[in-house]
């Protein structure tokens, strides 16, 4: 009975600390509550992206200027978000904006070829060199579509290897359970960072099994690196059974200049891309060894054919080689991982300080927080820490989400982040200031939730 007092105490004071946050937040931001209820008369939900919507209502943005943004109501904040890492560069780069501006005037889109692409792949296979030949596309799901049915026509087998928790686009998207939009591949499924699992899975269906696409970190499932040895053990399984690595670099090619697989020295069989290669602008690649690739040489008798209106988009195009080639240089590169390091570093002291049930995962310029009392390699260990207690954490990741935007910062409401070329060692010493007092005011809640 005490134990039942206790808990219904503890759902209490997190539900009125939640509602206290929701109250102000809705008082300072009267204009992007409006604009969320007009956007509801438009689209489900108002809304026409899943991953921007957070209750009681998401901030409705005006402008970004290098590692800000601006909402509607005119609050200013330091952005980590950063476009669920596209915003690589951070807000309106005055070198990609001038390429744009200039590529513009000699039109949108010419419907045929055009120099910039030649010079997007050329710079894209200099720091990708497993990227033997490569195509263009539209995103980093169509990329990652693309590629997987290059595999399963290449190999002539249907089946796919993923791992739990893993986000590969709209509709392969298996972060929290498989979502009923996916497409309907074979799928087999294995828990990520067991490389003796993954391993036996790959042998055991090596008949049947056309590739195995991982990130080299775990970026929906909130930032969870590859642990040392896996990716490569996956690279040795592949080959031992004859099934394709596909690595999902959409995310991870920020975290170096050659992404995570040329820090981890693991060529892939194809990798996709996204993001930021495109100056900011829409885009998704995909390419590997040639001898996969020039399967979609259309001089070719039964080449593949792929389509796609704005595969070669001349302003996608053309800000991707302006950003790549004139501001994204491998220094800035290494500078921003290493900035990403510190924060990570530095959130690590504070939770460890608190000595609370709270994690810090990621890998450079990409963090994630995790309510956990061990560590979290998987999506299973976050499963397990939250088994029984899913509502109240959700409350947690919101009340933290609300305080963080109160204080200025702008995070994703699943707690993870990353940065910019243009975040401030500032930014950082500062979304570690809010986060160390969002801990001295609410870690006897913090512990209540996870005990």
């Amino acid at each position: 009975m005490q134990a039942s007092k206790a808990a219904g105490k503890r759902n209490m004071d997190l539900a009125a600390a939640v509602g206290e946050a929701e109250q102000r937040y809705a008082a300072q931001n009267p204009k992007s509550l409006a604009l969320a209820k007009s956007a509801a008369a438009h689209m489900p939900g108002g809304n026409t992206r899943t991953t921007v919507h957070y209750s009681p209502f998401p901030l409705y943005f005006s402008s970004g200027a290098n590692s800000r943004v601006t909402d509607s109501d005119g609050h200013s904040y330091a952005d980590f978000v950063n476009e669920f890492t596209a915003g690589v560069f951070g807000h309106s780069n005055a070198v990609i904006a001038d390429s744009i501006r200039e590529t513009l005037a000699g039109g949108i889109n010419l419907g045929g070829c055009t120099a910039h692409e030649i010079a997007l792949s050329e710079e894209v296979r200099k720091r990708f060199p497993a990227m033997e030949l490569m195509r263009f596309c539209n995103s980093g799901t169509e990329a990652n579509l693309l590629a997987l049915a290059t595999a399963r026509a290449f190999t002539g087998k249907p089946a796919v290897l993923v791992f739990d928790g893993a986000y590969h686009g709209s509709i392969i998207y298996f972060v929290s359970g498989a979502s009923p939009l996916n497409m309907t591949f074979d799928w087999i499924f294995t828990p990520f960072n067991d490389l003796e699992r993954a391993a036996a899975a790959i042998a055991e269906n090596a008949h049947k099994l056309a590739a195995v696409i991982v990130e080299p970190m775990q970026g929906g499932a909130g930032a969870i690196p590859a642990a040392p040895g896996f990716i490569a053990g996956l690279r040795a399984a592949c080959d031992e059974n004859k099934v394709l690595l596909v690595l999902d670099e959409v995310m991870t090619s920020r975290v170096g200049y050659g992404g995570l697989q040329g820090k981890l020295g693991v060529s892939p069989d194809l990798t996709t891309l996204g993001k930021y290669v495109g100056g900011g602008l829409t885009i998704g690649a995909f390419g590997g060894r040639a001898d996969i690739m020039e399967k979609f040489d259309p001089s070719r008798p039964g080449a593949y054919p792929h389509g796609g209106t704005f595969n070669n988009n001349v302003l996608a195009m053309a800000a991707g080689h302006a950003g790549l080639t004139k501001v994204l240089s491998r220094q800035r590169v290494e500078a921003m991982n290493d900035l990403g390091d510190v924060l990570i570093g530095k959130l690590s002291a504070v939770a460890g300080k608190h000595r609370l049930p709270v994690q810090i995962t990621g890998q450079g310029s990409i963090f994630g927080i995790h309510f956990s009392a061990g560590p979290v390699h998987s999506v299973a260990d976050q499963l397990r820490a939250e088994k029984g207690r899913e509502a109240s954490v959700a409350d947690l990741k919101k009340l933290f989400h609300l305080e963080m935007l109160a204080n200025s910062f702008y995070v994703a409401r699943r707690i993870s982040g990353n940065l910019s070329i243009e975040t401030t060692a500032a930014e950082v010493d500062g979304l570690c200031e809010a986060f160390d007092t969002f801990l001295s005011v609410h870690g006897g809640l913090i512990r209540d939730v996870m005990a």
